[in-house]
């Protein structure tokens, strides 16, 4: 993985007066900084000093990936910051179960793309778009943050500077912890994400090279615990079972991360001079897979208003700020509203409920122009 801390432009000037400071080089803090030096703005990047805010990240190891739909990927090629094959793998189907027979299939021949989503490995994303960085000489990588005419807050939702603006981040935490590792398989994935919606959890195989696959395994937050104290092969066994052996034979070939889920926004994304993106503005449950799509449509909105900023405008002015705020707040609540609706759906397991909500899917699999428009919207195509 290439290292930030030796990435320094050969044009690189200490003294540089920045239009923009970006706090957080994580995925989306990289995009923008990329997307805003396009601009022909001086953007300030500030190096991550602990470690990364995703609690799947560990010191030695990131377990990490996540499905990019069509709209980041057509994003990140723009940018020449899209993984090889090896680290993306292309999503031909889903198949969603419910707890009582209840099941969704979607494929991307029905939307006629070339993937419904890409499963992409982070460590090597970061690394890519830290490869296109080299090039660009209007970022500078900074150790701490220098005075801009704006100032962007991409630190996740842990960020200390979103209190510094006064903003609150109105948290709602789900009884779930999330578990993630890495997998080999018996028998081939197929290309495609398998999930299982059982007993109020829900467990995510995705696609990757070869014949393995990423886990996200969203647990009742007292028995995450214990999963994550068994050892490799019991561990193994649970799993097994919990995925009705579709896949045989699991083998894990990576540590075990694990983190509480929350569902979160921020009560302002900007001011005078300051805004914020990613997940220090918002976070959803991950059953959608559509926690980093937000992040990298906030920094392609944000970079869009820049650019079609009127003339007298500067890059820190409030009503610029807040078209930005208005474009991204809607899509931002409809896709927390369906993914909080889902999981607390799945959450009751009194009758009639798991019986209404079985038939809904059984239903809503057969809804034809509605299931389409549903995947059109996931992959970004709308």
């Amino acid at each position: 993985m290439v290292c930030s801390a030796a990435i320094v432009p050969a044009s690189y000037n200490p003294h540089m007066a920045l239009d923009v400071c970006i706090r957080g080089a994580g995925v989306v803090g990289r995009t923008l900084a990329l997307l805003l030096a396009r601009e022909r703005l001086r953007v300030g990047l500030v190096r991550d000093t602990t470690t990364p805010s995703s609690p799947a990240s560990g010191a030695n190891s990131d377990v990490r990936a996540f499905a990019l739909n069509a709209a980041s990927r057509d994003l990140l090629e723009q940018l020449r910051a899209w993984p090889d094959l090896q680290h993306a793998t292309p999503v031909t189907g889903m198949r969603v179960h419910g707890d009582e027979g209840g099941e969704v299939q979607f494929d991307s021949e029905a939307t006629q793309a070339a993937a419904l989503a890409w499963i992409v490995d982070v460590p090597a994303l970061q690394d890519r778009l830290a490869q296109a960085l080299q090039f660009q000489p209007l970022v500078q990588w900074l150790d701490e943050p220098q005075p801009a005419t704006l100032t962007v807050v991409c630190e996740g939702r842990s960020s200390a500077t979103r209190a510094d603006y006064g903003v609150q981040y109105a948290v709602t935490p789900y009884p779930q912890k999330a578990i993630a590792a890495r997998l080999n398989c018996e028998r081939p994935h197929g290309s495609l994400a398998r999930q299982w919606f059982d007993d109020g959890e829900i467990l995510a195989f995705l696609p990757m090279a070869g014949n393995s696959v990423a886990l996200v395994w969203s647990v009742h937050g007292d028995r995450a615990s214990g999963l994550l104290e068994l050892d490799a092969a019991a561990f193994e066994t649970q799993l097994e079972a919990a995925s009705h052996h579709e896949l045989g034979k699991l083998t894990l070939t990576s540590e075990r991360a694990a983190w509480p889920l929350q569902l979160a926004t921020a009560d302002r994304w900007c001011g005078q001079g300051w805004v914020l993106a990613g997940d220090a503005a918002h976070t959803v449950h991950p059953l959608a897979g559509q926690g980093l799509n937000l992040g990298l449509a906030d920094a392609r909105e944000l970079a869009q208003a820049v650019h079609e900023r009127e003339y007298w405008r500067g890059v820190g002015d409030l009503a610029l700020l807040r078209r930005y705020e208005r474009s991204r707040k809607a899509d931002v609540m409809a896709m927390g509203a369906a993914t909080d609706g889902l999981q607390q759906l799945f959450a009751q397991q009194a009758e009639p409920w798991a019986s209404l909500r079985n038939w809904g899917m059984t239903a809503f699999n057969r809804s034809g122009p509605i299931k389409d428009w549903v995947a059109r919207q996931a992959m970004g195509r709308l």
